[in-house]
């Protein structure tokens, strides 16, 4: 099939779970259809992540993702005039739709393959500029987005921030339901987003869904060896993701002085991009054993170091690819409910749940002093990710959503 495939961020290199989960789907998808791939870009994109994906897609074109204050607030006074999330709002521009009529005008497409739902909007665009009422509409949701902000506002302490958030995800859950039901198929990360999504719609106008989860390459990383006197908590992800944020100051505030007061050897590390201001002050005090790095190009020193990878997370929605990418990296994982939710795993045997600061305190020093623990779970990790998120495994899933 001819596919038109619509992405909000540049699917490479490999930094974040939204660009690894676009990635292998479109390596998949590229061995039986043609791909024109519409993303929007980022100035630190350049040419290169580029010239990769054409080694495979037909063609790839990209519109400038421009943000700035004043776009934030116009997106904002729109939102306000209209009821409509921010979030949305925020990443609607009119050059994304100038592009999309070019493109689509006489392309004969079978398939408008939209990714998240920031980018449905434009599906709907795309599909509608086309005189063709034959071609199927897909909607890949990485998260149930209305949840995320619901979480975030009964975690925030600022009221004004929680009126925000309790406002958005108002919003989201009702824009999910109506931008839902004008796809054809949608697909889901999690059996547990495609049951949330499910009863937000009315029976009779419910697309078609399928959970396909978001996997990895196993094969082209080996686990890492780890350094004899190892003794670091590392926390590794996007840092301007607010419930990464979040997650990290809970640990800092909640957890990290009981772990010091027993384990006065260990440190914590924050590896990530564009941490705000009040991350970086967790490591102004060197006595506390906290640094704070912001983005590395190579973590591998940083995975060596690591006696333990963490995921204290406690809002968001999907799957966490930093636990399949800790598992693949060789690193035992302690997680919140939450941080797990979506993924297969089994308690104690390829990872450790905990969801009070006492309770995940106590983790994080037992894998410090037990080392059959510890590699048992670096062992167990491995082999689960190997068995059930390799992406050559798993997505063959796709060859149903595009079936006629």
């Amino acid at each position: 099939m001819k596919v038109f495939f619509l992405c909000q961020v540049v699917p490479y290199p490999l930094e974040s779970g939204a660009k690894i989960r676009v990635y292998y789907t479109l390596r998949y998808l590229a061995k039986e259809h043609e791909i024109n791939l519409l993303a929007f870009s980022r100035p630190e994109d350049g040419f290169e992540p580029l010239t990769h994906l054409r080694g495979f897609c037909k063609t790839v074109d990209t519109i400038p993702m421009r943000r700035s204050y004043s776009r934030d607030g116009w997106a904002l006074l729109r939102s306000l005039v209209q009821h409509r999330p921010l979030v949305i709002e925020r990443d609607t521009f009119r050059e994304m739709q100038q592009k999309i009529l070019k493109l689509v005008t006489g392309g004969d497409f079978s398939v408008i393959h939209t990714d998240q739902l920031y980018m449905a909007q434009y599906g709907l665009w795309a599909r509608n500029a086309i005189p063709s009422q034959s071609i199927r509409l897909i909607l890949d949701k990485h998260n149930t987005d209305f949840l995320i902000f619901q979480r975030l506002a009964q975690v925030e302490r600022n009221p004004f921030k929680r009126l925000l958030y309790e406002r958005e995800w108002r919003l989201l859950k009702r824009f999910e339901a109506d931008i839902l039901a004008q796809f054809d198929r949608v697909v889901t990360v999690t059996d547990e987003d495609r049951f949330t999504l499910q009863t937000l719609l009315e029976s009779g106008k419910r697309p078609l869904f399928k959970t396909i989860p978001i996997c990895v390459d196993t094969q082209v990383v080996q686990p890492v060896r780890q350094r004899p006197d190892a003794c670091d908590v590392l926390h590794l992800g996007t840092m301007f993701y607010p419930p990464n944020v979040e997650g990290v100051m809970w640990f800092a505030r909640e957890v990290w002085p009981r772990i010091k007061a027993q384990a006065p050897e260990a440190t914590f590390t924050v590896v990530g991009k564009n941490p705000p201001l009040k991350v970086k002050r967790l490591a102004e005090n060197s006595e506390r054993g906290i640094r704070v790095t912001g983005y590395v190009p190579d973590p591998q020193p940083f995975l060596e170091q690591a006696r333990m990878f963490i995921v204290p997370l406690f809002a968001g929605s999907g799957m966490r690819v930093k636990i399949l990418d800790a598992w693949r990296w060789g690193l035992p994982v302690i997680s919140t409910s939450i941080g797990a939710e979506g993924i297969g795993y089994r308690d104690g045997e390829n990872i450790l749940i905990a969801d009070e600061p006492e309770a995940f305190a106590r983790a994080v020093v037992r894998l410090m002093s037990d080392d059959g623990l510890n590699q048992a779970l670096r062992q167990n990790g491995r082999g689960w990710v190997e068995e059930h998120y390799d992406w050559q495994r798993v997505y063959p899933a796709w060859d149903a959503v595009y079936a006629q």
